[in-house]
């Protein structure tokens, strides 16, 4: 677990890089970031460092959702989820296309905020998406409340779909093919 499977350098921020999240080890680490006021989006606000362990656990074992952790200049920094939303989060609540992966991602919460960092993961989790050539879409279902980041998301390429009634949420379904993320870089 200690291999990054994933690394990008950006020109202005230096080293990302994405690994395998360990359920037990990251869990401590997560809470923290999960239970923050900033994650409010993240619905985990109440979870206890066993609930986190066992979120990831059940993320882990899920052969359609694997979990990453995020790496800043080597520092862990923010999560990262794939997904196949054809049989999580979104089954049966969109037109779901040959080559969709899902994506969640979360910042870590910062003493000191550094300009263009959450522009700069977004960026590393969607290359990192599309660095697997299967992937033609990704798609994304944040709160409709969630205002940043849907602003985000259109930075870097995606197009609403539509509003969709989640069982916790009304979220906001978005799409980015790979050219549309192109374009934006």
């Amino acid at each position: 677990m200690t291999a990054a499977p994933y690394r990008r350098v950006d020109p202005r921020l230096g080293e990302f890089s994405l690994r395998p999240l360990g359920p037990d080890a990251d869990a401590a680490l997560l809470h923290g970031w999960v239970t923050h006021p900033k994650a409010v989006f993240w619905m985990m606000q109440d979870a206890d460092v066993a609930r986190v362990t066992e979120e990831y656990r059940r993320i882990a074992k899920n052969p359609h959702h694997e979990a990453y952790l995020g790496c800043w200049r080597g520092r862990p920094a923010f999560l990262a989820e794939r997904y196949d939303p054809a049989r999580v989060e979104l089954a049966g609540l969109y037109d779901a296309a040959e080559g969709d992966v899902g994506m969640h991602f979360l910042c870590a919460p910062a003493e000191t905020p550094v300009h263009g960092f959450t522009l700069a993961v977004i960026t590393t989790v969607l290359d990192w998406l599309f660095a697997d050539p299967a992937t033609r879409r990704v798609v994304v279902e944040p709160d409709v409340r969630n205002t940043a980041v849907h602003a985000l998301n259109a930075a870097v390429g995606f197009r609403v779909v539509g509003p969709i009634a989640k069982p916790e949420k009304t979220a906001l379904l978005s799409v980015c093919t790979r050219e549309q993320f192109l374009a934006t870089r």
